[in-house]
């Protein structure tokens, strides 16, 4: 079967998130699942197959890390997506049944891809000991996004704490389901992003995760409701760096962003 990855929310190769993309007829069991995406070894690999005409949905659509099955994931859909469009296994909107619900990923005239993802519902908390310790720096604000994500949602001081956080990833397991999220206005908006963000997810195997779609159904409202504007552009500064453009519209959020294919090959497990 063929095995393909794309690089997504990024218009050049080698840049924003790599995802694993596999189309099939239907789902094998989930230890071949696991195993392809241990041999892909990427953050996530997403597995799809199409769905009988007439549903609420056009294709089935998972994904998994290295070790485990997650319940959100923005940019293997969004890399499942473009395949099914740069292939031509689907036209126009494609909706993704999915363990959160229906996602709709919606192809623009520019190229990029439109995810329809529910918004993450924030709830603040009080900062757990030992979390300014093993991230590295004091946050200003601590919120739980809920269960889709499952992540703690930091904002740090100013731009320049993000780009320069060093943290125990092993330390930072113990405080949330998958990971820390840490974010701060951004320096110069001129440059083109609002806000920056960097993504830490241990408890799923990502130290960090280049760019995070999912992660964006949180800092959408976090960052809307302080700048006062629902369309946004986030800029995750990982070493692969990527921009996710958000727009939120109550509960949900849509995530905007490019993919290209690096490579197409042929599975023969």
């Amino acid at each position: 079967m063929r095995i393909r990855i794309v690089d997504a929310f990024t218009d050049r190769p080698f840049a924003g998130n790599p995802a694993g993309v596999l189309l099939l007829d239907s789902f094998p069991d989930d230890a071949w699942l696991q195993n392809v995406a241990v041999e892909v070894n990427h953050a996530e690999t997403a597995f799809a197959h199409p769905l009988p005409a007439g549903g609420e949905a056009d294709w089935a659509l998972r994904w998994f890390t290295p070790t485990t099955e997650v319940a959100l994931c923005g940019h293997a859909t969004l890399a499942a997506a473009h395949v099914l469009h740069t292939t031509g296994g689907h036209r126009g909107p494609v909706r993704f049944a999915t363990r959160s619900g229906v996602l709709v990923a919606t192809p623009g005239d520019d190229g990029s891809i439109a995810l329809d993802f529910p918004t993450a519902p924030l709830t603040p908390v009080a900062t757990p000991d030992g979390v300014a310790e093993a991230l590295g720096a004091v946050p200003l604000a601590t919120l739980d996004t809920g269960p889709n994500t499952g992540d703690l949602l930091i904002e740090v001081a100013d731009e320049k704490t993000v780009l320069g956080l060093a943290p125990n990833h092993a330390a930072l397991a113990r405080y949330s389901d998958r990971g820390i999220i840490a974010t701060a206005r951004a320096e110069d908006p001129a440059r083109g992003y609002d806000f920056v963000s960097r993504c830490f997810f241990p408890n799923v195997g990502i130290d960090e995760d280049p760019v995070t779609g999912s992660a964006h159904t949180a800092l959408a409202p976090f960052w809307s409701e302080r700048l006062g504007r629902a369309a946004l552009t986030g800029l995750q500064a990982s070493p692969r760096s990527g921009l996710v453009r958000t727009e939120l519209r109550g509960e949900r959020t849509l995530l905007t962003g490019h993919a290209v294919t690096v490579i197409d090959g042929e599975l023969l497990a």
